[in-house]
């Protein structure tokens, strides 16, 4: 018998069918014409504030066709579109057309992915997913792990499971109260925020991480982090964990991975890899050498969203043993009823890290990886790559450009004018504060986006493609946008 109960929120199937129709058709639109858009309209917080209004709560509702008409022009008329072929920005790929049908479809029947009871096939899809990830990076399909939200998730996921694998037994019971020695951690200089944010927020503080100073290379000095560890056992500390970095998030670096696993091993430390950027490009074979070490690790964190072109938000954390993250993890309320069916054993995500409720993250990776297939990454992943060399041969070959460094998909590079001497720290000062001034100019102007990296004390323009839509001509293009903005704001600045 039919639900006759009527309430506000319902669409009959008609009118559902003709406001999706009509949104398919807006984001094809969109999609196919999405290169003739500024990549932003570099409007204010305020301007943006006007444009959406202030109404107050509304009292009654609105149609649901006049809501999706409205809301469709506000985001493709009033965003940064991380889609466009010149948005070159942080580290947020064009996402793949398929991963926002999956999420429509995901959202659809909206599976709570926190137990299998109640997302049995979405549980067993994440499972592969998770699987394929690790076989597409090179290392044990045996290797288990989850889903999370981005990259700071995936490395807090394992960086508590690091913490209880190396702890005392009772330390989920006791804490740090009964911890002989201070819990020290050891990465890199160039490392991502994460790990500062991941010690304060976990107890540790801020003190309990040793930098690790960088080689010629900008890769962790693996000599350097030897006598460290060592004088922190001399001094009574308990070292426990050490993050490696598959391509650092300011150039694009990738550590000596094999020689801090050997490392690791001697001083039986966990060895924990943040490749939330450049552990996807593993998967190109020319560049394995590059990656040595990887399937030694104990836990990897890497980003679909990044260089696997997913929409926001797909992280995922790989642990070798997974049951480091259900010792970590794991609780059973009285009021769970998750148990295993017959004897069989299931597999609830609840268990595996910080979320009970969790969305259907896995099905627009899980579709894509499908519908891409490992050649389809390696073709794509490797033309990011050579765009990036040629953005910086292009800088290289330009008189008012100076290349600094190209690794992966990441160049960085400053404008620097015509005759102006470099090396001596007013020069060197004043041309910080030009490329400051000249990225704020490129980041408003909508022709191209770029980010920044302090490298060698140079303030740089940085360029990461992790985008399938950017060709060689528009590496052509922004090159000359650069060196246009450029030369008119030093004028501006020699005039003041």
């Amino acid at each position: 018998m039919k639900n006759n109960r009527l309430t506000p929120v319902e669409i009959s199937k008609e009118e559902f069918k003709k406001i999706g129709y009509q949104l398919i058709d807006s984001v094809a639109d969109y999609l196919h014409t999405v290169h003739d858009k500024p990549v932003t309209k570099g409007e204010s917080p305020k301007e943006i504030q006007t444009i959406l209004g202030n109404a107050t709560l509304p009292e009654s509702g609105t149609p649901a066709n006049e809501l999706i008409s409205r809301t469709s022009d506000l985001l493709f008329n009033h965003s940064l579109l991380n889609g466009h072929p010149k948005f070159l920005g942080y580290i947020t790929s064009s996402p793949a057309p398929i991963g926002a049908l999956a999420d429509l479809l995901a959202a659809t029947v909206n599976p709570n992915v926190g137990a299998n009871i109640l997302s049995p096939m979405a549980t067993a899809i994440e499972k592969q997913t998770v699987k394929w990830l690790a076989e597409f990076i090179g290392v044990s399909p045996n290797y288990g792990g989850i889903l999370v939200s981005g990259g700071n998730m995936a490395n807090f996921t394992a960086f508590l499971a690091a913490r209880t694998a190396k702890a005392p037994k009772a330390f989920k019971e006791d804490g740090f109260g009964n911890t002989s020695g201070d819990m020290v951690l050891y990465c890199s200089k160039t490392t991502h925020t994460w790990i500062e944010k991941a010690a304060v927020l976990f107890g540790h503080g801020s003190k309990s991480i040793r930098w690790i100073a960088t080689d010629a290379n900008n890769k962790m000095n693996n000599e350097v982090l030897i006598s460290t560890i060592e004088a922190d056992v001399k001094n009574g500390k308990k070292p426990f964990l050490v993050v490696g970095t598959a391509g650092d998030v300011s150039t694009g670096v990738v550590d000596n991975l094999s020689g801090i696993a050997a490392i690791c091993k001697i001083y039986d430390l966990w060895f924990h890899i943040d490749g939330a950027y450049g552990a996807p490009a593993a998967v190109i074979p020319k560049l394995k050498k590059l990656f040595d070490g990887l399937e030694e690790a104990d836990s990897i964190a890497l980003d679909p969203h990044k260089w696997l072109y997913s929409p926001l938000e797909a992280g995922c954390t790989l642990v070798k043993n997974p049951q480091h993250l259900i010792d970590t993890y794991s609780s059973h309320p009285v009021y769970y009823n998750f148990g295993d069916a017959d004897n069989e054993s299931s597999l609830n995500y609840y268990e595996y890290g910080f979320q009970n409720s969790r969305g259907f993250r896995a099905l627009k990776v899980w579709m894509a990886l499908q519908q891409i297939g490992k050649s389809g990454y390696v073709s794509m992943i490797s033309e990011d790559i050579e765009l990036s060399e040629l953005f910086y041969q292009e800088a290289e070959k330009h008189p008012e450009l100076e290349a600094v460094t190209q690794n992966l998909s990441i160049t960085t590079l400053r404008y620097v004018p015509v005759g102006y001497a470099t090396g001596n720290n007013n020069a060197e000062t004043y041309l910080n504060i030009l490329n400051e001034k000249l990225l704020n100019v490129l980041q408003v102007g909508g022709e191209v986006f770029l980010s920044n990296a302090i490298v060698f004390e140079k303030y740089c323009l940085r360029g990461c493609i992790v985008n399938f839509r950017t060709s060689k001509k528009d590496i052509e293009e922004i090159i000359a946008i650069i060196v246009r903005e450029g030369r008119q704001l030093h004028h501006k600045l020699q005039e003041k």
